[in-house]
C-alpha cells in the first residue's frame, strides 16, 4: 500500500531513503534527519459513553467521529506545507480536556479482549493512507493511561498489540512508527503493569518480533530522570515528554528540568546506543521568544512535537485534542508553532 517508508539511517530519520530535510540546517543547527511532529491524539476517536459523548458536540451538529477524522485529513497539506513530517495519534486517545484526572469517557478502539474495533481500524487506515499520500509519518500510540483499563487483563494487552502489528503488516504500512504507550512513567494510571515503565520494554520486543523487524517502535515517557535502562535498549527510538520540564534549560540555574538537560541525560544513560530522540508531546510554547523548548530541542539534535488543548474559556479554535477539534491552523498558538516549524525547515 504504502509509498512512504520511514526508516532510520546514521542515527536520523530517513523517508523513502532521504534523510528528512535533506541538507537543510537553522540558525548553524543541523535539521537533517529531524521528525518535527504535533500530537493528534483524537484524531480517530470517538466516544461510547451516552453520558459523556454529547460533551463533544460541535456548534451546528451533534459529535461526529467520521466527520472528525474527515476534517483532520482534510487538513494536512496544509500541516505537510509548512514541514510537518509526522502526526501523533493514539488507538486509545487521549483526554478530550487536555489534562483530567477523572476520566468517564469511553473513547478507546480496543475491545476488552484486544481487537482492534472495525470502526476504529477503518478511520485509522483513511489517516494512515493520507499520510502516505503527503510523504508523512504516522506516530502511532497503542495505550492511553486511563483507557488502559478497559482490556481485561495481561492477555489481552499483549493481544492488543499483536493485533495491531498483524493489522499493520497486513496492510503493509510502511509509514508507522508505534507508541507503545503514552508516558509509561506516569504514575498511578496503568491498570496493567505489564504497560508501565518497568516492563514496557516487554511489549517493545513483542511488536519488534511479531512485525519481524518491519516497524519501528518505542514508547513514551515523561522522562525527567534517567529512562529506564530496559527500554532504552529494547528501543529503535526514544520519546521523552517535554510537559514536566520547564524552559529550554530550566527555572534555574542550573536546573535538572530543562530540555538540553533532560536530551543530555538521556544520551548518557548507559544502554542509550545513538537511537534518535523524538519529543513527541510538548506543552510549552513561547515561539515568539528566541529560545524556547522548540529551540532548545533542535540546538539539541532532537526533535520536536507541539501538544496543544483547549483551555478553560478558549474557543473551538483553539487546541489540537480537546474535541471537538478545529484541525485548521486557527489559533495564535497554532500560527506560532507553524509559522516558527516553517522557518526552521524551509
Amino acid at each position: 500500500m504504502s509509498g512512504t517508508v520511514v526508516s532510520i539511517q546514521d542515527g536520523g530519520f530517513a523517508i523513502n531513503g532521504r534523510p528528512t530535510y535533506a541538507g537543510r540546517s537553522w540558525k548553524g543547527h543541523r535539521i537533517e534527519g529531524l521528525l518535527f511532529n504535533s500530537r493528534m491524539a483524537n484524531a480517530i476517536a470517538d466516544d461510547e459513553n451516552p453520558s459523556t459523548r454529547g460533551g463533544w458536540a460541535y456548534a451546528d451538529g451533534d459529535w461526529d467521529a467520521e466527520r472528525n477524522t474527515a476534517e483532520f485529513i482534510a487538513a494536512l497539506p496544509a500541516y505537510r506545507a509548512h514541514g510537518l513530517l509526522a502526526v501523533c495519534l493514539n488507538i486509545q486517545g487521549g483526554s478530550p480536556q487536555g489534562y483530567s484526572w477523572h476520566q468517564p469517557w469511553k473513547i478507546g478502539g480496543f475491545t476488552s479482549e484486544g481487537t482492534l474495533k472495525p470502526a476504529w481500524a477503518a478511520r485509522l487506515a483513511k489517516v494512515i493512507e493520507a499520510c502516505d499520500r503527503h510523504g508523512m509519518a504516522v506516530i502511532l500510540g497503542l495505550f492511553y493511561g486511563k483507557q488502559s483499563g478497559t482490556l481485561k487483563d495481561e492477555a489481552a494487552v499483549k493481544a492488543a498489540v499483536t493485533n495491531t502489528v498483524d493489522w499493520l503488516v497486513e496492510k503493509g504500512t510502511t509509514n508507522v512508527l508505534l507508541e507503545i504507550g503514552n508516558e509509561v512513567d506516569l504514575e498511578n494510571v496503568w491498570a496493567h503493569p505489564i504497560i508501565a515503565a518497568a516492563r514496557c520494554h516487554e511489549l517493545i520486543e513483542l511488536a519488534q518480533r511479531r512485525s519481524k523487524g518491519k516497524l519501528l517502535v518505542s514508547t513514551s515517557l515523561i522522562g525527567l530522570d534517567a529512562p529506564p535502562a530496559r527500554a532504552v535498549a529494547a528501543a529503535d527510538f526514544l520519546l521523552p515528554h517535554g510537559n514536566r520540564v520547564h524552559g529550554p534549560d530550566g527555572p534555574f540555574q542550573p536546573s535538572p528540568h530543562g530540555i538540553r538537560l533532560q536530551v543530555a541525560r538521556w544520551r548518557a544513560a548507559p544502554d542509550y546506543r545513538g537511537q534518535p530522540i523524538v519529543y513527541n508531546e510538548d506543552d510549552h510554547f513561547e515561539f515568539d521568544k528566541a529560545d524556547n523548548h522548540f529551540v532548545a530541542a533542535v540546538e539539541s539534535g532532537a526533535s520536536w512535537g507541539f501538544f496543544d488543548y483547549r483551555r478553560s474559556r478558549e474557543r473551538f479554535e483553539d487546541g489540537f485534542q480537546s474535541l471537538p477539534v478545529d484541525w485548521t491552523i486557527s489559533s495564535a498558538r497554532k500560527r506560532g508553532f507553524f509559522g516558527l516549524l516553517k522557518e526552521v525547515t524551509g
